[in-house]
């Protein structure tokens, strides 16, 4: 079975972005300098943890090729605080997922959808 292991998230000002990824969830990002293109290696957080790490790379797909994440977060409501104070803009209202959690859409900065989801407490 193939599940997600890595993410990229393009960006027209990747250090627009960057800066928005680490003020709205803390991420540590740092330039990857071995190969031949704009590109930020991000740390989501520990190893041991359930979550996958990624990058962010200077858009070059056609406008429109994007992959929508969904981060898992504690507190949705002061995750949405944090995306609009680091420039992101919430997209949909806060839905209740059945036996999931709380979820919705947002935008970063770059016009990148992604989903911010508070899993329910088992």
């Amino acid at each position: 079975m193939g599940r997600v292991v890595h993410f990229e998230i393009s960006a027209d000002d990747p250090e627009r972005a960057i800066k928005f990824y680490q003020d709205a969830f803390g991420w540590k990002i740092q330039k990857y300098g071995e190969i031949e293109m704009d590109y930020w290696l991000i740390n989501t957080g520990p190893k041991e943890s359930n979550g996958i790490d990624g990058a962010i790379m200077k858009r070059y797909l056609p406008a429109g090729a994007s992959t929508i994440n969904t981060i898992e977060i504690t507190n949705i409501e002061e995750t949405i605080d944090k995306v609009i104070k680091a420039g992101g803009k919430k997209d949909t209202d806060v839905e209740i997922i059945p036996g999931v959690g709380k979820f919705c859409y947002c935008l970063d900065t770059e016009g990148n959808y992604f989903g911010i989801l508070q899993p329910i407490e088992m």
